[in-house]
């Protein structure tokens, strides 16, 4: 599944020099449980930002599946309770999870080299969550073209403490000025978009505050 938003013109001289090459794309993942070795990995959703001509960061382009649990892997009922995610449901079409990360995988490696950049870095709200159960499942797969960082990331958590002094999700996004609708939350696909909406204004926030970074300096 992909939703495009309208394109605008950006420039991959200015995302790559932006984040030191770096690809930012904003993930959430839905899970079974807390333990990425192993507890399920259950629907992946990815918002890959642009640059438009103004230099501001926008959200792009967003991906998602669902993913089959792996074999013997754990899934707790609470988990369930607080995603809505019926793992047996016959219209989720899961996909295996070599086969869903290959998926989403895709998009962000053609993003990168149309940017100019060296690899992609993950961006989620606490993070350490959503990329231990990337890695996990990447080591599970037996990937080797790993498109994002091992273990830098971007946390939403601590950009949203120190730009509005909240660190739920939910309560920065307010603070922020974002519509936040609680019955859409836990969803993958809303609360990646909506992270990408927070990442995105904090960003575009920091460099209107600070007139950085000087584009026209670094234009070859």
């Amino acid at each position: 599944m992909v939703q495009e938003q309208d394109p605008k013109q950006h420039s991959p001289t200015r995302m790559a020099a932006r984040f030191r090459s770096f690809l930012p794309v904003v993930m959430d993942i839905e899970t079974g449980g807390l333990n990425a070795s192993t507890d399920a990995m259950l629907q992946i959703a990815a918002v890959i930002p642009r640059i438009d001509e103004t230099g501001r960061l926008y959200p792009a382009a967003t991906h998602t599946t669902h993913v089959q649990a792996f074999e013997g892997a754990n899934i707790e009922p609470k988990s369930l309770e607080l995603n809505g995610i019926d793992p047996d449901h016959p219209l989720r079409m899961a996909k295996p999870e070599e086969e869903a990360l290959q998926q989403m995988f895709k998009p962000i490696r053609r993003e990168i080299k149309d940017t100019g950049c060296s690899r992609a870095v993950l961006v989620a709200h606490n993070a350490w969550f959503d990329l231990g159960f990337l890695n996990a499942a990447i080591e599970r797969c037996g990937i080797k073209r790993n498109p994002f960082h091992p273990f830098s990331c971007f946390d939403t958590a601590t950009l949203a403490g120190l730009a509005f002094g909240q660190t739920v999700l939910a309560k920065a996004i307010q603070v922020a000025g974002i519509e936040w609708d609680n019955k859409e939350a836990h969803s993958a696909i809303y609360d990646a978009e909506k992270t990408a909406e927070l990442f995105c204004g904090i960003v575009n926030r920091w460099d209107e505050l600070n007139n950085f970074p000087d584009y026209a300096a670094l234009a070859p």
